[in-house]
């Protein structure tokens, strides 16, 4: 949905549901956005637009899953998939560890990744993990061999919405990640794009009270990844001026969260599993990336709202 004149120069877009999932999150957010009557003044008095792309993976939104219908990972899917992907050796000697045959995970099972983990360290484990592959299309956070329908469906809303913004902010909203109701913002950019860097710092930095996070310095809770879905923007809309973020709210300790994803996939890949116990791990998987709770909501409301002043606040400055 298109908040404000489609010739605006400025333009802010808000992205929610890259992971399915994630969405119930990113969706209060946008939700929220459209009902402040006060933020969406002063947006058309400045002449900002907003742009909410809302359930970017519709799929993962309607079924509880964080890929889409391929099983792919939206945010490593996007590749030049011309070229030879990427070789991720780590998660190839982990796959058959991460899904045993058979669920829950035996001793053995747990106590093999536990030795992993003292051996390598947790952000080992967690690189070679999330960090994307493409050579396991049963696995996590598979990047695929071409892209998807959102990927696509998202290069489309961006031709058609954002092309012609000389000036571009994009909130992209997740969740898994750090403390519970903690936003961690995250440079959303091209390596060695220090305007760009500059810029997310100075918009969102709030002078170190809310730092603006790098792959590149070890500052964020997330490991390097591949295949991000932000470089679309830089082929979609190559005349913009782009700064833009990723958030990561925060919600249970990362082995709970790898728990349950381990536990999804499994399902998905043995459809056979009781109804009761594939009703649990949904369950589970929704309680890793979303907290049902007043208290969490509140904070993340209050958190994202921030970030869009701000971002309509630097998308003027730069007027």
């Amino acid at each position: 949905m298109l908040d404000g004149s489609p010739d605006a120069d400025a333009l802010l877009i808000v992205t929610s549901a890259c992971h399915g999932v994630e969405g119930y999150c990113g969706s209060g957010v946008q939700v929220y956005a459209l009902h402040d009557e006060a933020f969406r003044a002063r947006c058309a008095a400045a002449g900002v637009a907003v742009l909410h792309l809302h359930a970017l993976n519709p799929y993962g939104f309607s079924h509880i899953r964080r890929v889409t219908h391929e099983n792919v990972d939206l945010n490593r899917n996007f590749q030049d998939f011309s070229t030879p992907l990427p070789d991720n050796p780590a998660y190839r000697e982990l796959h058959s560890l991460l899904l045993p045959e058979t669920w829950p995970p035996d001793a053995g099972n747990m106590s093999a990744l536990g030795q992993f983990i003292a051996t390598h360290g947790m952000k080992t484990l967690q690189a070679a993990v999330s960090g994307g592959q493409y050579q396991f299309a049963d696995g996590l956070f598979y990047g695929g061999t071409s892209p998807t329908w959102s990927n696509t469906a998202l290069r489309r809303a961006l031709r058609k919405h954002a092309a012609g913004a000389r000036r571009l902010a994009w909130i992209d909203l997740h969740t898994g990640l750090g403390e519970p109701g903690a936003g961690e913002r995250g440079f959303a950019g091209r390596n060695g794009d220090t305007a760009a860097l500059a810029r997310a710092r100075d918009w969102w930095g709030g002078n170190g009270a809310t730092p603006i996070t790098t792959f590149g310095d070890g500052t964020s809770v997330s490991a390097p990844l591949v295949g991000l879905m932000w470089s679309a923007v830089y082929d979609e809309c190559p005349n913009a001026e782009i700064t833009a973020i990723g958030i990561e709210f925060g919600t249970q300790p990362l082995m709970q969260v790898l728990q349950a994803l381990r536990a999804e996939q499994w399902l998905v890949n043995h459809p056979q599993a009781p109804a009761a116990m594939a009703a649990k791990i949904k369950q589970d998987l929704l309680d890793a990336f979303y907290v049902d709770t007043p208290d969490w909501k509140e904070k993340i409301v209050s958190h994202a709202r921030q970030a869009m002043l701000q971002a309509f606040a630097g998308l003027g400055a730069a007027a």
